[in-house]
């Protein structure tokens, strides 16, 4: 998810909704085969400091690269750059 502002854990986050968040975990849990439940589904967003969801704080390649190197000399992200004129903007929001 390059857009955190669409992401429905960021949403449900937001503005503490605990229908989406459940709905949420039941998707990502299916999706996952996994025990997600809805208290996992809260997170402030990748350009934010704050509470990430596990896939995003653990799993994403994109976060972790971009964390540890900058958005600007990520390869993962230079590669998303180039394919895709607006993820810059979005990513640097």
């Amino acid at each position: 998810m390059l857009e955190c502002e669409k992401c429905e854990a960021c949403i449900a986050r937001k503005n503490d909704y605990q229908a989406l968040r459940e709905k949420v975990a039941k998707k990502c849990a299916g999706l996952n085969y996994a025990p997600i439940l809805p208290e996992h589904i809260n997170c402030d967003g990748c350009r934010m400091d704050g509470v990430k969801t596990y896939y995003c704080s653990d799993l994403c390649e994109i976060h972790k690269c971009a964390k540890g190197r900058g958005f600007e000399i990520c390869p993962k992200v230079a590669m998303i750059w180039r394919n895709n004129a607006q993820a810059k903007t979005t990513l640097l929001g």
